[in-house]
């Protein structure tokens, strides 16, 4: 790691205020290990997360030392620094560094965040020999394009980064670029105006009078290009005089094209530069086309097996079949063949390597309940109040069984009996070789919950807020209460039971007896059934967040924020978490992480959980379409 990767502060560190010693301990947990950072607020530091004791986990602890006597500029300092706890903690993107923790110990204010291992471009120029090569430069560029792009559209307000200069762009061990010091970001609200903040020479003329659009950052990146190209600091030049020095003049390695770009991003009214760091990136991207350059970077961030950073324009369906209404189920794929239920009242079979239509079965009520196969036959519900069983290769009726409501839940075999709820609030157990109800257990409202069993019972929940215990016989062993509805189906692992309630919370019950192990409170209800990898549980909610947390103790890892709820369920695939949301994207995640590889848009919510089959995900949107895309 070069020790030069974070900026140092403006002002001159006072010898009072000595830096932590290597081998001391924060807060009980972060071993330091060396100061990689000073200034005159504080001191940043490479440590080692102690929580982590079988594996070195490395971050970067930056620290504020409010010694100042005036009371309105230590509040200011304070909050400032908590300003920038507070954006970075709602960032989830490949090149923004996470947090992980912020705390005070002795009126000193610490945030701890990823640790990157690589310099900063101020520290690259001064390192490197000769002129960077330009297809580096537009590499970079874009990248730089995709973080501003992602703020820029942050919800619910855009961000200003108002600091892009090459000391806030390190450089990671797979060249590849993140964005640091979040200090003076500021959420961006149309004709609000401040002082001015920013670096002379790098911030445009509108800065200088308080103002901060997006086309400040895009007009600083242009600076930046610049100074990576020509090798001359804009912070030792006459303020907006970059036309006196044209890059070709400096360097004849570049190109006329990529000369124009930045020549654009470097107008000195804003109205003349991109209007976006979409359309900045656009123009890079044309110009890496003429040069043969790739545009599509290869993450490997201390992320095994990552895959391409993939434009969702890059990704093409390996099949699509239009339906006549919409699908809000779960697909089943086996034996070469595709199920899905819709909503005009059909349950579709499919070729699940072409997409060929092979036959579909006409209930009399919408279909949402994902198909369960057992010796040959389908076995789903539908909003006809109806369960049928139907030929897997020929969709002829073999029988059905009459509850007393809709049946939105799907069924789970076990025990020669199908056990599947009905939204007159009955869970049925229906033996598979009489094609009878062998018995029912009432709870108070609609089941619309999927049954989890064990070796020993069946747990399901209910619209009436009732996580049930039952046994094969159905005997109720407990019922554990929730505020509102459980539509989130169970996941049980080391002896409990995992859910999400519409009251907003996500719950982990011991599993024998259906007491409260911990509670996590999400910003609104779910109905995301969890799965698990690695002891990390994953889930959607309404919130429009998918959410990472340790499955021990209930302390969140990481949430990603889509554009809408998040009614759909996670599946994880390799390292991938796969999940669709109301925003009508489907979201590919590193699981461990939580960073996006890539998202495939649709035109309607995906409210279903994807499967993936001998690497195909296969999954319904409410566009009426069924997706068969490549992972």
């Amino acid at each position: 790691m070069d020790t030069q990767g974070y900026p140092p502060e403006e002002q001159t560190w006072q010898e009072t205020e000595k830096p932590l010693l290597a081998g001391s301990i924060l807060a009980n947990r972060y071993l330091i290990q060396d100061v990689i950072g000073a200034g005159g607020m504080g001191s940043v530091y490479r440590a080692r997360d102690m929580h982590f004791s079988n594996a070195v986990k490395l971050v970067a602890v930056k620290e504020m030392i409010n010694q100042t006597r005036d009371p309105a500029l230590r509040q200011t300092m304070l909050m400032n620094f908590e300003r920038e706890a507070n954006i970075l903690v709602s960032l989830n993107h490949i090149s923004i560094p996470k947090i992980f923790d912020f705390f005070e110990v002795n009126e000193r204010y610490y945030l701890v965040q990823e640790y990157i291992d690589g310099k900063d471009l101020e520290k690259y120029l001064a390192d490197v020999k000769g002129n960077i090569p330009e297809d580096q430069v537009i590499g970079w560029a874009i990248e730089m394009c995709n973080v501003l792009e992602f703020l820029h559209n942050h919800k619910p307000e855009p961000i200003i980064f108002r600091d892009v200069k090459p000391s806030n762009i390190m450089v990671n061990r797979n060249d590849h670029i993140v964005l640091i010091d979040f200090g003076i970001a500021k959420v961006f609200k149309v004709g609000q105006k401040g002082t001015m903040i920013g670096t002379e020479g790098y911030a445009p003329p509108e800065q200088y009078r308080g103002e901060a659009n997006p086309t400040v950052d895009i007009y600083a990146l242009g600076a930046t290009l610049h100074h990576l190209l020509t090798k001359k600091d804009p912070r030792i030049e006459a303020p907006f005089t970059f036309s006196e020095r044209p890059i070709r003049q400096i360097n004849p390695a570049v190109s006329t094209e990529l000369e124009a770009v930045i020549n654009t991003s470097l107008a000195y009214n804003a109205k003349d530069r991109y209007p976006t760091a979409a359309a900045m990136k656009e123009a890079l991207m044309a110009v890496a086309g003429r040069k043969g350059i790739p545009t599509i970077p290869h993450y490997a961030v201390a992320q095994p097996q990552q895959i391409s950073l993939a434009p969702e324009s890059d990704i093409k369906p390996v099949w699509k079949f239009e339906c006549e209404d919409e699908i809000r189920a779960t697909p089943l794929v086996d034996g070469g063949l595709a199920y899905i239920g819709v909503y005009d009242n059909n349950m579709y079979a499919l070729d699940a390597n072409d997409g060929s239509f092979r036959w579909k079965f006409p209930s009399e009520g919408g279909i949402v309940s994902q198909p369960v196969l057992q010796e040959g036959k389908l076995i789903f519900g539908s909003e006809d109040h109806h369960v049928y069983a139907v030929g897997a290769r020929n969709g002829k009726e073999v029988w059905k069984v009459q509850t007393g409501g809709p049946v939105r839940s799907s069924g789970r075999v076990a025990e020669g009996h199908v056990f599947i709820g009905s939204d007159d609030g009955y869970l049925y157990a229906i033996n598979l070789t009489t094609n009878k109800v062998s018995w029912r257990v009432e709870t108070q409202d609609a089941i619309r919950s999927t049954p989890c069993i064990t070796d020993d019972f069946i747990y399901f929940g209910s619209e009436s807020g009732e996580m049930t215990c039952c046994d094969f016989r159905g005997t109720v062993k407990f019922r554990f209460t929730a505020k509102r509805a459980i539509t989130s189906s169970p996941l049980i692992t080391n002896n409990r039971i995992f859910f999400g309630s519409v009251d907003s919370t996500f719950y982990a019950l011991d599993a024998k007896t259906g007491w409260t192990i911990w509670r996590f409170r999400m910003g609104k209800g779910s109905v995301s059934s969890p799965c698990t990898a690695d002891g990390l549980l994953f889930f959607g909610s309404a919130d429009g967040n998918i959410y990472s947390v340790d499955g021990a103790n209930g302390r969140e890892i990481w949430r990603f924020k889509t554009d809408h709820q998040v009614s759909g369920s996670p599946v994880i695939y390799r390292d991938n978490l796969i999940c669709g949301s109301a925003d009508g994207y489907l979201y590919c995640l590193e699981y461990r992480s939580g960073r996006m590889r890539w998202k495939y848009p649709t035109r309607g919510p995906i409210t279903g959980t994807p499967i993936v089959y001998n690497d195909i995900i296969y999954f319904g949107s409410v566009d009426h379409t069924f997706y068969a895309l490549p992972v």
